[in-house]
């Protein structure tokens, strides 16, 4: 092995869309991989968890991050805060501040950070934060290698998905002026690349480099490009001067699974030419891939086929949504002194366990709740309207489910084949919300038997939690038992199937 595949690296955001497939990267580079991560239940479901070391710590605690640094030769920044209100640069600046000197402390050699390409006389909040926390990491004595791509490409990207989204479902759109401003998009194939090279310098780099794909050209162009590749017929696109940024990711939120808080950022990077410059080219240090870089057209037809083949490997969901303060501990101990009010449900039912776990661990997405549908969606276009995730995130696959899944607007906090899934709610609520599926073997009459127990747990915020408590208990009342109901008889069909 070469010396630099003895080398030690650290992934930051190793939960989020660029950091787990970063992972996955660098270890077929057989190289030494530790992540630093707040909460390790968010990759205890990835294929990766056995292969690397796993740091715990805040990004923004120094003690914590000089030890999960230490005997780090490179360092890949991926963390961001564009979630985290209209304050969150400031959010950005101070944390890469903490961390470049935490990096200083631990005798790094190298940190290798992707940020956004900023080169437009104009550029949004999110751009130049982006590019300040650039500032801030090479304050520090680290070289720091700083790569700046436009919008990434791939299965499950929050641009992959907002583009595929707004040209399915609108074949005629009202646009503004932005739709023209030109950008030069990227494979994540191809950012992966750059990245994982960067990891195998024979020595430091300090410098910015833009990435960019082969092709330089229009979101508008980008839209109709995808509804080609996609068999749609040719969008109507009719471009307004009236739609400000903020009422286009209002739209985008109700049109795309990206909710607007996400939407926001992402179309306030279009209001700039997002475009590589060809001074700032790596091409010198890390040659483009042996393969080529993908053109648009080969980048879309990949993520598609990914995402038909249900191999999408992280998704922009897979980073937590901010929530309100009262919501971010989960699963709080019972000695914590909290009121837990619960709906707790059982049926036991001669169907197999294989057939019932199946069931559960399809749930939400494509297959939906097990009935009352139209509440469940209703209760997402009102968390939609009040700036949460809905229900449009779907499932990163229809049938199988690991810890830190977004599924809906709910997040997998607990998974354990056969046996358990709970659920913790990311959608808008004056409190903290669990639903829970547990799977238990019982003996009724010398015949073995399944109890299925379901359970909805709220801890409830003040008064006004356990006045909305109360206020949908009548809903509960229908909800939850037709979908206890209707996930025995699913069960039961794929019993007979099995046994036609």
């Amino acid at each position: 092995m070469n010396e630099a595949g003895q080398r030690k690296v650290l992934v930051t955001g190793a939960s989020g869309y660029v950091g787990g497939r970063l992972v996955r990267q660098l270890l077929a580079e057989k190289l030494h991989v530790r992540v630093m991560v707040r909460d390790p239940k968010k990759i205890a479901g990835q294929s990766w968890i056995d292969e690397v070391e796993v740091a715990v710590a805040n990004a923004d605690n120094f003690e914590d991050v000089s030890k999960a640094l230490t005997g780090i030769h490179t360092v890949f920044y991926l963390m961001h805060s564009i979630n985290m209100g209209q304050r969150f640069d400031e959010i950005e600046a101070a944390m890469a501040n903490n961390f470049a000197r935490a990096a200083e402390n631990s005798a790094v050699s190298q940190i290798v950070y992707l940020g956004g390409i900023a080169n437009d006389a104009q550029i949004s909040q999110h751009l130049a934060s982006r590019a300040n926390t650039g500032k801030q990491l090479a304050a520090g004595s680290v070289p720091v290698m700083e790569f700046r791509a436009g919008i990434i490409i791939g299965s499950g990207s929050a641009s992959f998905e907002m583009l595929r989204h707004l040209t399915h479902r609108l074949p005629i759109m009202t646009t503004p002026k932005w739709v023209t401003n030109r950008t030069q998009p990227i494979a994540i194939r191809d950012v992966l690349w750059y990245l994982s090279q960067a990891a195998q310098l024979p020595r430091p780099v300090n410098g910015i480099f833009d990435i960019g794909g082969p092709e330089v050209l229009t979101y508008e162009k980008m839209m109709q490009a995808f509804a080609r590749i996609s068999g749609l017929r040719k969008r109507w696109i009719i471009k307004v001067p009236v739609l400000s940024p903020g009422l286009s990711s209002l739209w985008i939120g109700f049109v795309t699974p990206v909710p607007t808080s996400l939407a926001r950022p992402l179309v306030h990077s279009l209001i700039s030419e997002v475009v590589a410059d060809p001074a700032k080219s790596v091409a010198a240090i890390i040659p483009n891939p042996p393969q080529g870089l993908l053109n648009l057209d080969q980048s879309i037809e990949l993520a598609l086929s990914r995402t038909t083949e249900n191999q999408v490997e992280t998704r922009w969901s897979d980073a937590s949504m901010p929530t309100a303060p009262w919501q971010k501990a989960q699963s709080d101990p019972s000695w914590a002194g909290e009121t837990i009010l619960k709906d707790f449900r059982e049926t036991i039912t001669d169907a197999t366990p294989e057939s019932i776990w199946k069931c559960i661990e399809s749930i939400g997405g494509d297959t939906g709740w097990y009935g009352a549908d139209f509440l469940w969606w209703a209760r997402g276009v009102i968390d939609r309207i009040f700036g949460g995730v809905g229900l449009r995130r779907g499932r990163r696959d229809p049938e199988h489910l690991r810890i830190g899944d977004s599924l809906d607007f709910w997040r997998v906090e607990e998974i354990i084949p056969g046996k358990k899934l709970k659920l913790y709610a990311e959608m808008i609520l004056p409190g903290k919300a669990w639903l829970e599926f547990r799977l238990e073997d019982v003996d009724v009459d010398g015949k073995k038997m399944q109890r299925i127990i379901q359970e909805a747990i709220f801890s409830p915020r003040g008064l006004g939690g356990t006045l909305y408590w109360y206020s949908v208990l009548p809903l509960h009342a229908f909800v939850f038992p037709t979908m206890l109901r209707n996930l025995v008889r699913s069960a039961k069909r794929k019993d007979f199937h099995k046994n036609a």
